[in-house]
């Protein structure tokens, strides 16, 4: 199968080191010259931004995905090749599951953690196996990463729940990964 779809996750903020936008804005290009539309959340500041504006430069594809209450205060990005104003965040997130091949998380706050954990938990509960790609930039998700070594090791999760994501350090092997997993 071919890697059409992407949704990526990632920060309405620009985190404190440089690095997280420069990956955003080099990882939104890969996927342009890739032929991969970018699934995303709508907002238009913050790496989330980053990443839309650099698949639009690279003459890629976008379908932004926004809550109305977000509309102005993730100031969304009207550029998109496709924009959808959901209701509510389980309307936007339902919407972005159902538009991608594959998931990405990319450094972010409290919001891509959730909706990582929330693709994590409808693999383990068998209702996705699209391929899910936690992108460890300088080691940013280490503390993920220990967490559900933790939640294994505690006995609240079989070891197996490891097969459903996997963890690269680059931005380059985001898509060969997915495309392997396929």
């Amino acid at each position: 199968m071919k890697l059409e779809r992407l949704c990526v996750y990632c920060g309405s903020g620009t985190g404190r080191e440089p690095q997280f936008m420069a990956a955003a804005d080099a990882f939104g290009r890969l996927m342009a010259r890739a032929n991969v539309r970018l699934v995303y959340g709508g907002g238009g500041v913050g790496t989330m931004g980053a990443v839309a504006r650099a698949v639009l430069a690279e003459g890629g594809q976008v379908t932004g995905i926004i809550p109305k209450f977000l509309t102005e205060v993730e100031v969304q990005l009207n550029d998109v090749t496709e924009l959808i104003v959901t209701d509510s965040m389980h309307e936007r997130k339902q919407a972005m599951f159902e538009r991608a091949q594959g998931f990405v998380a990319l450094p972010g706050g409290i919001g891509t953690l959730e909706e990582t954990v929330e693709m994590l938990t409808w693999a383990q509960l068998g209702r996705h196996s699209q391929p899910i790609v936690i992108v460890n930039l300088n080691g940013f998700w280490d503390p993920l990463i220990e967490l559900l070594d933790h939640i294994i090791k505690a006995g609240f999760a079989r070891s197996d729940i490891r097969r459903i994501y996997s963890v690269v350090d680059r931005i380059e092997d985001v898509i060969p990964r997915i495309e392997a997993a396929l």
